[in-house]
């Protein structure tokens, strides 16, 4: 197939532009869920953050067109990211204190490497040598963060980790969900934002493990329980709703470096939200975490074509088609 020429249009410009708002709040879910589960339990402040974040996506996207959406993205798809949010909120409310929270909060920020991984092996995106490398960065500074000042030691990992093993490992199901969430967006999404309906279900979900007693918490809620699910519900709401924009319509490569920077706005957050003391080993790991993710995208990066017009890029049939996610 000989290569096309594909100018990048306002919309592809425009949804790009908007799914670089989901990181900003992002950084800020994991202080968030955890004031939420500390203040309300986890499935009573899950229900309400929940509930805030469909009312404001059914005003923001409306209700998803099931007559664009594909089978594959309905019942695939969309349970896919419902695994994701459940595991990622289960991930941070079993954690132990604010440090480890935010450690499994890390753990979870794999995905921006898993989802360039998955688009190089699913999504047809043509990557260079150097992403394998900068993935085994990331997943070391994961293994920084873990180790502590103590060092990196497999031993003391693996001892460290044994000690709340169902968090840690909640965490790396959620990224893996998510990563691969954003794949079935691109391949099968067909435009369509499924955002109202994914909450909708999310705070089904949790509604029903709040009937049933799960995570359960305190008699009265606290006053960062009740601003974290507010606060949260219209954060979320907002990025969830620009990232899957983004990745339908967006340029995919962007929209992942920049997500690569949520582990220090996280972090950040965090440690005012969550009264965390974060060590120089914490940080040098999310240093490494954010260089090993950057990496990956530099990796993925399209090469310019001789020829191609400053308008435009030349593309073949493996690359990350601009504007129609139907093509990739």
């Amino acid at each position: 197939m000989q290569p096309t020429l594909r100018l990048a249009g306002d919309d592809y410009t425009r949804s790009t532009a908007i799914g670089l708002f989901a990181p900003i709040c992002w950084g800020m879910s994991v202080g968030l869920v955890r004031g939420i589960a500390e203040g309300f339990g986890m499935a009573q402040g899950q229900f309400l953050l929940y509930c805030i974040a469909t009312t404001c996506l059914f005003f923001m996207v409306g209700l998803p067109d099931f007559r664009k959406m594909s089978k594959k993205y309905l019942f695939i798809g969309i349970p896919t990211a419902n695994a994701s949010s459940l595991s990622f909120c289960l991930a941070l409310f079993t954690s132990a204190g604010g440090r480890q929270t935010l450690e499994v909060g890390m753990v979870n920020y794999l995905w921006p490497s898993l989802t360039i991984v998955a688009a190089v092996l699913f999504a047809g995106v043509k990557a260079r040598w150097h992403l394998w490398p900068g993935l085994l960065v990331a997943i070391a500074g994961i293994m920084v963060v873990l180790g502590g000042e103590e060092g990196v030691s497999p031993a003391l990992i693996l001892q460290h980790a044994s000690e709340n093993p169902a968090s840690y490992l909640l965490a790396v199901v959620a990224a893996t969900t998510w990563a691969a969430f954003s794949i079935m967006t691109r391949r099968w999404g067909n435009g369509v934002n499924p955002s109202t309906l994914i909450f909708a279900l999310d705070a089904l979900i949790f509604g029903v493990l709040w009937l049933m007693g799960v995570g359960e918490g305190p008699s009265e809620a606290s006053w960062r329980g009740i601003v974290s699910a507010v606060f949260g519900g219209f954060a979320m709401a907002g990025a969830y709703a620009a990232w899957t924009r983004g990745m339908a319509r967006g340029n995919i490569t962007v929209l992942a470096v920049a997500s690569y920077f949520t582990p220090v706005l996280s972090c950040l957050f965090g440690a005012v939200w969550l009264g965390a003391d974060l060590t120089a080993a914490f940080w040098t790991g999310v240093g490494f975490v954010v260089l090993g993710s950057l990496v990956c995208w530099h990796a993925t990066r399209e090469q310019k074509t001789p020829g191609a017009k400053a308008e435009g890029k030349i593309e073949g049939k493996s690359a990350v088609t601009k504007g129609d996610p139907k093509k990739v």
